[in-house]
């Protein structure tokens, strides 16, 4: 009777590690598939980026932006890293 305990003990043990292990598996996968998420983001920021510019120049080009318009934006491109550091800082 109490061999029969131990097994039955020992296979609802192995249950659980199986389960587990499983689980912990799963968690594993999870999270490459959120790291390839995050760097699949990335680079379409990237690309994001590298457009920026090229939409600077059709913009000077078609007069839609000006000198002072374009310095204006700079300043608070400034301003705002700006903030940023010193909220970093604190």
């Amino acid at each position: 009777m109490l061999n029969c305990k131990l097994t039955k003990l020992k296979q609802i043990r192995k249950i659980a590690q199986a389960r587990a292990e499983e689980r912990r598996a799963m968690a594993v996968a999870t999270e490459q598939e959120m790291r390839a998420k995050t760097q699949d983001m990335q680079a379409k920021v990237v690309e994001a980026q590298a457009e920026v510019p090229k939409a600077l120049a059709e913009a000077f080009r078609n007069g839609n932006l000006g000198v002072m318009d374009y310095y204006n934006m700079n300043n608070i491109i400034a301003d705002t890293k700006m903030r940023e550091n010193l909220a970093d800082s604190e």
